[in-house]
């Protein structure tokens, strides 16, 4: 094996019964080639934009329910797997059982003593080394990634040394010096440190390289409270750096997450991936890019990040929660008409045994503070008058009240949805939104007044943080917004801005827990259920899981 060019990855992000993708970055152009044991072989050529290069490989063909090692070689040289042990990938088996490893909030930041005692144990280090010692048929199925995968306005103490040099030197964005973004990710390439630092250290490195992976944005993709509301957009637009920050966070994204949410033949019919990959130099990629990122911020019905996808019978489809926002005061929406469009279609069509919903933000928060944020919509919507809807809108910035509870418009439709789906002939055993952000977690149980035999079980399962512990004044606000008491009392106060009652309830079964972790989740034939782990550093120094709860959510036959 010679010294090796490739700088990330492989990342294995589509695996189906038959078919694959892996992503990889190297830092020089070049042919790629991943071979399999089963005979299938896939390459293809690197494409680049700033300085850094790309590929796609594909693989059809593939038996299906089989562990598959392969090996990658750039140019002819052998550039994974590192290790003595061999790569591999385990294809989907359309007839058994399907197990997702979700959640969201996971900071980059290093191994040492110090990063583990202020931000704790890497729940996906502890999925990576227990991998390790399974056979690759146990391995999950598909890992989740709900959100803040990269936290460009919170970055680690390494990297902010790097922006510091960096701009010292006269480089990057120079609408960053001296500004509140001096300490913050800016542009395409310092977008890129983090993805490094994220998936580049080991196990998780192994661990992406094994399992696949869908991912979809969340706010710190940009900043923190992203799309909450018209007039955080009016404001942030007026900072000098924010066109460098939608440029580099866009085009970051639409190459290291977007694109290997994509299957084969998805990637094969979509046009922007085409023509970048045809483009003439790397500087026409970089516009091509550039021009798509500031179009889709705006406009974004002119893109789409969401996307679904079927493991056997089970349909998970991934919602777009952040960018498709609707921010008119008079039609707030958590998607826009386009988007919901879609969500909508996607659900309804063919009859899924389970069907996930995956947004980065809950659908169903604690009860407490979902009244809170209806209320706080209302208020800053003007409900109690011009001078409290000023300071409405100063609450909802401050305390992240942006959640689904808080575009009233887009929870009804949701819940609409959910009945429409629960009285189909071909009802599902299960709907299940998936979530993270609010580093916290919990199981909750939706009753949505259906009624009747064969009502599908409605569950919000929400795992956050990966890694990024919730300080302790927080935990004991959520841990208060799960009393009834409290729940009842901020239901009032919502009902006082004129917020109607919704016709769901719902109840946390466990929870909250606030360490770092993960939830899995089974689906086989008409049961669910669902694992809580959390990771911790154990005597040996390694990081590990533990299950804190095991729960039944679907036993239909």
């Amino acid at each position: 094996m010679t010294s090796s060019s490739l700088i990330l990855g492989p990342l294995v992000r589509y695996v189906g019964v038959d078919d694959a993708t892996f992503w990889f970055e190297f830092d020089v152009p070049g042919t790629v080639v991943v071979r399999t044991s089963v005979g299938e072989v896939g390459e293809a050529r690197t494409w680049g934009v700033h300085g850094h290069h790309y590929a796609l490989v594909a693989l059809t063909g593939l038996p299906a329910n089989s562990t598959i090692t392969y090996e990658v070689l750039f140019d002819g040289d052998i550039v994974w797997p590192v290790v003595d042990a061999p790569a591999a990938i385990h294809t989907g088996d359309p007839n058994g059982p399907v197990t997702f490893a979700f959640g969201s909030c996971r900071r980059g930041d290093n191994y040492s003593d110090e990063s583990l005692q202020r931000i704790g144990a890497d729940a996906l280090a502890g999925l990576g080394t227990r991998m390790a010692g399974q056979d690759p048929g146990e391995w999950p199925q598909a890992l989740l990634l709900l959100g803040d995968q990269v936290y460009a306005d919170d970055p680690s103490p390494e990297i902010i040394d790097r922006l510091h040099a960096r701009r010292s030197a006269g480089e990057g964005p120079a609408g960053a010096r001296g500004t509140d973004a001096e300490n913050e990710i800016c542009d395409f390439e310092e977008y890129s440190w983090l993805y490094h630092e994220s998936w580049g250290v080991e196990p998780v490195r192994t661990l992406l390289a094994s399992v696949p992976s869908c991912m979809i944005l969340d706010d710190h993709d940009l900043r923190d409270d992203w799309n909450s509301s018209a007039s955080w957009r009016l404001d942030i637009e007026t900072r000098p750096w924010w066109d460098d920050r939608v440029v580099g966070a866009f085009s970051s994204y639409w190459v290291y997450q977007h694109l290997g949410n994509l299957s084969p033949d998805e990637l094969a019919h979509d046009d922007l991936y085409d023509t970048v990959r045809n483009a003439s130099s790397d500087a026409e990629r970089e516009k091509l890019l550039a021009d798509f990122s500031r179009r889709v911020d705006g406009r974004p019905d002119t893109g789409r990040w969401s996307f679904y996808r079927d493991f056997g019978d089970t349909r998970l489809i991934m919602i777009d929660s952040r960018c498709s926002r609707n921010l008119d005061p008079q039609d707030r929406r958590m998607v826009d008409a386009t988007e919901w469009a879609w969500v909508r279609e996607r659900a309804l069509e063919g009859a899924p045994r389970h069907l996930l919903l995956g947004s980065s933000l809950p659908f169903l928060m604690l009860p407490g503070l979902h009244h809170l944020e209806q209320w706080n919509e209302a208020v800053a919507q003007g409900s109690w008058g011009k001078m409290m809807a000023r300071l409405g809108e100063k609450l909802r910035i401050a305390l992240d009240l942006e959640h689904w509870a808080a575009f009233g418009n887009s929870f009804g439709d949701m819940a609409t949805l959910t009945r429409e789906l629960s009285r189909a002939e071909n009802a599902p055993a299960s709907i299940l939104w998936l979530s993270g952000d609010v580093h916290c977690s919990y199981v909750a149980r939706a009753d949505f007044g259906v009624g009747g035999a064969n009502v599908p079980a409605t569950y919000q399962l929400t795992m956050s943080p990966f890694r990024n512990p919730l300080n302790l004044p927080i935990r004991a606000v959520n841990r208060l917004a799960i009393r009834k008491s409290a729940a009842r009392m901020l239901a009032r106060l919502a009902r006082s801005a004129k917020v109607p009652a919704v016709d769901v309830s719902w109840d946390a079964e466990a929870g909250p827990w606030f360490d770092n972790g993960v939830m899995l989740l089974t689906t086989e034939g008409g049961s669910a259920s669902v694992r809580v782990q959390h990771a911790h550093v154990d005597d040996s120094g390694e990081q590990t899981l533990t299950t804190t709860a095991e729960l039944t959510l679907a036993s239909l036959a």
